[in-house]
């Protein structure tokens, strides 16, 4: 099999991984599976997958990890993960780390990178709670990064800009505490298998860009040696 990319980013809510996998899609062709998106999918094609998430996701809670890891090995048989693969959002857990490990050699793959994009706790509440959206048409603001005009109006449709109850600063904590309570120990995990690769967060995302990519280049290289 010819040499894959497989990837994991791992990062707090806020931390840009969203913006450098979209990057790193462009780089080197690779399928970006977002948990999120994984489960929308399933449930808007209505497979017996999604159906059986929908009904833990309708009543409030968690969709367990036996439908995950059955979401995400169908996922990586698809032909776009050829290449290799960019895993945010999963695993989430030690027991999910360590059933993808188990399906990955199933396949004859394996991960090449954890990549833990670093922010601190502060800067992702000022990210995230900065946010601002118009409520007319979405248009998006930061009250540090990116103000109106005006204050709370939008410069392109004149309509109000709110705070989404999701970026409020207590949710924005509380995820941050889950984040931690789940993350820590994968960290250890994937740092003992000497996979983790540390990235810095705070600094601009052309610069996080070109660290990454320094990164991967050293892995492709010393795996070609």
């Amino acid at each position: 099999m010819a040499r894959q990319l497989n990837l994991i980013l791992v990062g707090p809510p806020g931390a840009g991984k969203g913006t450098q996998a979209e990057r790193l899609q462009s780089d080197f062709g690779l399928a970006y599976i977002a948990t999120g998106e994984m489960l929308r999918a399933n449930v808007k094609a209505q497979t017996e997958l999604g159906m059986a998430a929908k009904q833990h996701m309708d009543a409030g809670g968690l969709v367990p990890d036996d439908l995950i890891l059955a979401m995400t090995a169908e996922r990586l048989e698809e032909d776009d993960t050829r290449d290799g693969f960019i895993l945010d959002g999963f695993p989430r857990n030690l027991a999910q780390a360590g059933a993808l490990e188990r399906q990955l050699q199933q396949q004859g793959r394996r991960i090449t990178a954890v990549l833990l994009i670093e922010v601190p706790d502060e800067e992702i509440v000022k990210r995230i709670a900065g946010r601002r959206v118009c409520v007319k048409n979405g248009h998006n603001y930061h009250v540090d990064y990116d103000p109106p005009k005006l204050p709370d109006v939008c410069d392109q449709d004149g309509s109000r800009l709110i705070q989404r109850d999701d970026d409020k600063p207590e949710v924005v904590q509380r995820r941050l505490l889950v984040y931690h309570e789940q993350t820590a120990p994968l960290i250890s995990y994937y740092e003992d298998r000497g996979l983790l690769r540390r990235v810095d967060g705070m600094r601009a995302p052309g610069e996080v860009h070109d660290h990454i990519r320094a990164l991967i280049a050293t892995l492709l290289l010393e795996d070609s040696l």
